[in-house]
């Protein structure tokens, strides 16, 4: 990001989705909230506490070596609460956190229920109580903004971020849960590059990287889309043994096991052994 460069992220819950998206290209892993929570088959609505997800963000990282960008909410409440995620993220290794504008508890951004904000100079201060409590000088912090999903203007979005870029802020993340990518590039062009922007085009997924690259973006998360895939392939595998009674008919469409054994570095943990 330094040298102008376009940042690509994979959103992941587990080590072994981190392994696979560092393995296709990514730069960074998004420790996704809504992929921790759905694994559980739980709601991505503050149910986990923070505990539960900075485990699954560690085990990322551990396996990759590539930064593991952490999705943690509203940062699991108060400014304490804060302070000390950032201590236990920290030290865990995590590379980035990324938290939200919104009030605790929140819910998925694409649900259809209440998206109710902070006042902006009440997350100001959370930002600054982060900033204040990292120890290293390479933890960094993302500033994410829900004031569209919210039905807020971009003049507001662009207003709040400033004031988080202004409050320590590393970055800002701008959320839109549109169809198109309009109000991602109004915000784009009314912003004065302070900090970089992060984009996460879930909604909007004709906008290429390389064109969000263009309007200004810096990183690009595909927040979700290896979740997705995973329960696709998964339904058309089970259904389709179940209907035939054999596997035959999918192991061409699978990966062999030995796949998995190269995943699990099987051979290096042999090694050790011997």
């Amino acid at each position: 990001m330094a040298e102008g460069e376009l940042v690509r992220v994979a959103g992941a819950h587990d080590a072994l989705g981190a392994t696979v998206a560092q393995q296709a290209g990514f730069q960074a892993v998004w420790a996704s909230s809504f992929e921790v929570s759905a694994s559980r088959c739980l709601p991505d609505a503050s149910v986990l506490t923070m505990t539960e997800y900075l485990a699954a963000a560690a085990a990322m990282q551990k396996a990759i070596d590539i930064p593991v960008v952490a999705d943690v909410d509203t940062g699991y409440g108060n400014a304490l609460n804060i302070a000390h995620m950032v201590h236990e993220y920290e030290a865990a290794g995590i590379t980035a956190v990324c938290m939200e504008d919104k009030v605790f508890p929140k819910v998925n951004s694409f649900a259809a229920a209440s998206h109710d904000l902070l006042p902006t100079e009440e997350f100001a201060r959370r930002i600054r109580t982060a900033k204040a409590a990292q120890r290293g000088e390479d933890f960094y912090f993302i500033a994410r903004t829900e004031a569209l999903i919210s039905g807020l203007t971009v003049q507001e979005a662009l207003e709040r971020c400033a004031a988080y870029a202004d409050a320590g802020a590393d970055a800002v993340l701008i959320h839109s849960k549109r169809r198109d990518e309009q109000e991602i590039a109004e915000f784009l062009a009314g912003w004065d590059g302070r900090r970089p922007v992060v984009i996460v085009p879930t909604t909007y997924p004709q906008l290429s990287a390389t064109d969000a690259h263009k309007h200004g973006a810096s990183v690009v998360i595909y927040a979700n889309q290896g979740l997705r895939a995973t329960v696709q392939a998964l339904r058309d595998t089970f259904s389709a043994i179940v209907q035939d009674g054999t596997s035959l008919g999918v192991e061409d469409g699978i990966v062999p096991v030995s796949d998995i054994f190269a995943l699990q570095r099987l051979d290096d943990w042999l090694a050790l052994e011997a």
